[in-house]
């Protein structure tokens, strides 16, 4: 047992208190939800909520991300978030000119991916959706992104995340912990991904987290891995494959870096980092960090890698990116066991029974 240990131990229980009067808060606040003293708000047209019980990242805005791809197509889809982090207040819809200051880094990213897709910010969601709807009018899907403790909205279709080497059943609130809303939550959602599993991971071990989870008989159950995707320029988009001969400088301020450090040990020669935290606004002060310690590093081939989020933040350094190999390595759900294809049905379905019931209420 060393220091570090002891400290964060008598840390925790310094704060213990502290998480069991936001704990209280939180039973009370769902409580008054639940027995409608409260009242949440649905919305004539489907509405698909992505949510955690835990802060961090258990993968929130790849899995939005993937339903864009599944839905777009079929649907007029529009985004709503918070902005986290943003230098704006209220409602905001993102434009040609806007920036990840105006609108925050996830939404950003979602924006420049699929330009096709109304990208909405506004921390009151049940005021914002009418102006998406005001300004999208067209907008027949809304999906809600980290929405599962903003119950004043009410989403036909709840997805819950939480990660497999950090399930929510064995957290504890915050500050002692990372929940930020009682484990008893999870029975809101109607569907529940346990992301960023081992790939190799057995249905032995799947069925010992669900035990662990004990999902409701309504709710199913799916378990997703993380898939990295092609290395892109961040400027000039010149797609690079990553090689066991490359050093490389890992750039990022993710609320968890652990997988994509293990496969840079797999994926790379060597690689250095330089963390920042979570929704970092970067500086001038802090490319010129990674300038210089990406000269320290003495390989012929080295190569600097950044995440999308870091990315878009990143980019309004793009003049001074364009002339350094730094790239941005995307990342997205696999879901095992062949599910994926089960996943969606239960999504297609949703949308088209909310529509057809509508279709029909409009004609009685």
């Amino acid at each position: 047992m060393n220091f570090n240990f002891y400290l964060l131990k008598s840390v925790r229980i310094l704060l213990f208190p502290f998480s069991l009067l936001y704990g209280l808060v939180v039973v009370i606040r769902n409580y008054l939800f639940d027995k409608s003293f409260i009242k949440s708000v649905s919305f004539n047209l489907p509405i698909i909520g992505i949510g955690n019980l835990s802060v961090g990242g258990t993968g929130k805005s790849p899995m939005v991300e993937y339903l864009i791809t599944l839905l777009q197509d079929k649907y007029k889809i529009a985004t709503l978030s918070r902005g986290y982090k943003r230098k704006t207040k209220g409602y905001a819809l993102a434009h040609s000119e806007t920036t990840a200051l105006e609108v925050g880094d996830e939404p950003m990213q979602f924006h420049q991916k699929f330009p096709g897709v109304a990208v909405a910010v506004g921390e009151e969601r049940i005021v914002a959706i009418p102006q998406l709807l005001h300004d999208r009018p067209e907008t027949n899907v809304i999906i809600l992104d980290d929405s599962f403790q903003h119950r004043r909205i009410n989403p036909g279709l709840n997805i819950l995340l939480t990660e497999c080497a950090d399930l929510f059943t064995r957290d504890f609130f915050l500050p002692t912990g990372g929940l930020r809303d009682q484990k008893a939550s999870y029975k809101r959602a109607n569907v529940i991904v346990v992301t960023k599993c081992p790939p190799g991971i057995s249905l032995e071990e799947t069925e010992k987290i669900k035990e662990e989870i004990a999902p409701t008989p309504k709710q199913q159950v799916f378990f997703s891995t993380i898939q990295y995707a092609d290395l892109y320029h961040i400027v000039t988009k010149e797609i690079k494959r990553l090689s066991l001969e490359d050093e490389v400088l890992l750039v990022c301020g993710i609320a968890n870096p652990t997988p994509l450090k293990n496969y840079l040990v797999q994926q790379s020669g060597t690689y250095y980092q330089l963390s920042f935290s979570d929704h970092h606004i970067f500086t001038i002060d802090d490319l010129n960090e990674v300038k210089e310690k990406f000269e320290e590093i003495t390989a012929a081939r080295k190569i600097i890698i950044t995440t999308e989020k870091d990315a878009v933040r990143l980019m309004k350094f793009k003049n001074e990116l364009m002339e350094i190999p730094i790239y941005v390595l995307p990342i997205q759900h696999r879901f095992l066991f062949g599910r994926g294809t089960q996943f969606d049905d239960i999504v297609n379905t949703f949308i088209k029974t909310f529509q057809d019931n509508n279709i029909y209420e409009q004609k009685r």
